[in-house]
């Protein structure tokens, strides 16, 4: 176990493409789009006189406290969509990474070279798991926070040129506020996404060729054959036990910010939203709102499921070493 973070190591440089370059390349379309947005209403108002959304010359005399709350909430929004957008991005390398992470290896056959070294199967499994909680999430954080910043940079040199200070609105946001905040969500994505974590390993490790349509169309089968069993009124699991939740969650949860519509979320007893709120997003990442999930069963029964799959993929790993020719 003492190999781990040096096989994390190896994961990183082994999918740098995905963990690092596919949040870089993604945050870089964002902000390229920005630039020709900007660029774009700057030549219609000064060929033709016309403003694309709002001008920002009558924006400087009329502006006031409101203005400025508003465009700091804007501004938190777009922070937020960073993160997002990249989540989604973080969601397709994590769901094609775990479930070619144990099975390419027997397929190409280099599974016999690393059973030689004095590394454990379990360390092996470990590994992966860990890259796909922590490394990749946190990468991918570290490279939408930069781009913001670049977009902060954008916008203010925009408005400056304009001859209006955008240092209030900066401020009327939560740059640091929201900066923290996001980073505590962190452990909790880590620990909602061990179900789709536990679940990808354990068909990468346990099939002998297309990992990709068995963990996906098992839960598809299951969730069909309950609506049909259901139909006929035989015995089934009825909806309010959210079947088809809990299937979702072994393919979705790996997505960041997942957790922020599960149901049931208490705190001492008083019902609680996770549910974004556009009017004041920074409020819906507060320590009290995002670690409450904690206090929740569906989280931990999800951590023990995905550590009992995980369990599986180490047993299928250990007794697996080639695929089927």
């Amino acid at each position: 176990m003492n190999n781990i973070p040096l096989l994390m190591k190896r994961e990183y440089w082994e999918h740098r493409g995905g963990f690092l370059w596919a949040p870089v390349w993604i945050t870089g379309v964002i902000l390229v789009f920005t630039v020709l947005g900007i660029l774009s209403a700057e030549a219609f108002h000064s060929s033709s006189n016309i403003h694309m959304g709002f001008s920002l010359d009558e924006l400087r005399s009329n502006i006031g406290q409101a203005d400025w709350s508003e465009a700091g909430n804007a501004l938190d929004m777009a922070q937020l969509m960073f993160g997002g957008v990249t989540a989604v991005g973080v969601f397709f390398v994590l769901f094609f990474y775990l479930l070619g992470a144990l099975y390419d290896d027997r397929r190409d056959r280099s599974v016999l070279f690393w059973k030689s070294l004095p590394v454990s199967d379990t360390a092996t499994v470990a590994s992966k798991a860990l890259s796909a909680m922590i490394v990749a999430p946190v990468l991918a954080f570290v490279v939408a926070t930069a781009a913001y910043v670049l977009f902060l940079v954008l916008v203010t040199l925009w408005a400056g040129a304009h001859g209006l200070n955008a240092l209030p609105a900066i401020l009327a946001a939560h740059p640091l506020g929201m900066l923290w905040r996001l980073v505590l969500t962190l452990p909790i994505s880590a620990l909602w996404a061990l179900p789709a974590i536990g679940w990808l390993l354990f068909w990468s490790a346990y099939v002998r060729s297309r990992p990709f349509l068995w963990a996906v169309m098992v839960p598809l089968i299951v969730l069909m054959l309950n609506w049909w069993l259901g139909k006929l009124g035989a015995p089934h699991i009825p909806d309010d036990l959210h079947l088809a939740g809990i299937l979702g969650r072994l393919l979705f949860s790996i997505l960041p910010g997942s957790w922020m519509k599960a149901e049931g979320s208490t705190v001492l007893g008083s019902h609680i939203s996770r549910s974004l709120n556009p009017d004041h997003v920074v409020s819906t990442f507060d320590p009290s709102n995002v670690y409450g999930l904690l206090a929740e069963p569906n989280l931990w029964v999800g951590v023990v499921a995905g550590l009992a799959l995980l369990a599986a993929a180490i047993y299928c790993r250990q007794r697996r070493i080639e695929t089927a020719a």
